[in-house]
């Protein structure tokens, strides 16, 4: 039953110039599944003498990606009530599917330029090539709730929405929507420089000491059943 249950969501954190207001997309329905896979570090840079010639060394932490499917319906929505029935009724389940949709836009950096080299073959002073400042685009930090336990900023790197019903407006009404997820890193997080860049770097040093604290929890629990067994 609806409001019964904690939902997963995506959470956009949108900079502006007076108050941050975030695009919070709330699972409809929690996914029956996920898959939480990782990938090995890489291996450090030749500039990294004394790291490349140690072959157990890797640089930073391991990759981190989340995968999903969650699926939307306009005619649960409208049974359930509430203020969205008014918009269900009129758009279906498209303004959903929009947030969603947002999450893959970049945003100008705030406040940020990337400073590059300009060819000078249309403006240039006394012969010489001039650097202006250029403006760069940035992925939005994105921040992927599932349980009070989990809450860790990621970047959404593949979308895929499959409509599979319509009004007679041609509005969808029911969809399904696949979506990936990559963890940032704190290298990456160093580099946000949005107004709720610190929530972003809190959530993850958050996340990542609840799982050391219960992978420390397991490994005591673990020792009764491993005395015996190791060759030592």
């Amino acid at each position: 039953m609806p409001g019964q249950y904690l939902r997963g969501a995506l959470v956009e954190l949108v900079p502006t110039g007076l108050v941050p207001v975030p695009n919070i997309v709330i699972f409809q329905y929690n996914p029956e599944s996920l898959v939480h896979s990782w990938s090995q570090a890489e291996a450090p840079k030749s500039s990294n003498t004394e790291a490349v010639g140690n072959p157990l060394a890797v640089e930073g932490a391991p990759g981190e990606a989340f995968s999903f499917t969650i699926a939307m319906d306009a005619s649960d929505t409208i049974a359930d009530g509430g203020f969205t029935v008014d918009l269900a009724k009129v758009s279906g389940i498209y303004s959903r599917i929009a947030a969603l949709e947002m999450l893959m836009y970049p945003s100008q950096a705030a406040g940020g330029a990337l400073l590059g080299l300009v060819s000078a073959s249309i403006a240039s002073l006394a012969g010489k090539s001039v650097k202006r400042k250029v403006p760069f685009s940035v992925m939005p930090t994105v921040l992927f709730v599932w349980g009070a336990g989990r809450i860790v900023p990621v970047r959404v790197t593949t979308l895929t929405i499959t409509e599979k019903l319509y009004d007679p407006f041609l509005n969808p009404i029911h969809a399904e929507a696949q979506i990936g997820l990559r963890v940032l890193t704190q290298d990456e997080l160093a580099h946000d420089t949005d107004t709720l860049a610190p929530v972003a770097n809190a959530v993850y040093l958050y996340t990542m000491g609840l799982r050391q604290a219960l992978a420390v929890a397991n490994l005591a629990n673990a020792v009764e059943s491993v005395i015996g067994m190791l060759p030592l």
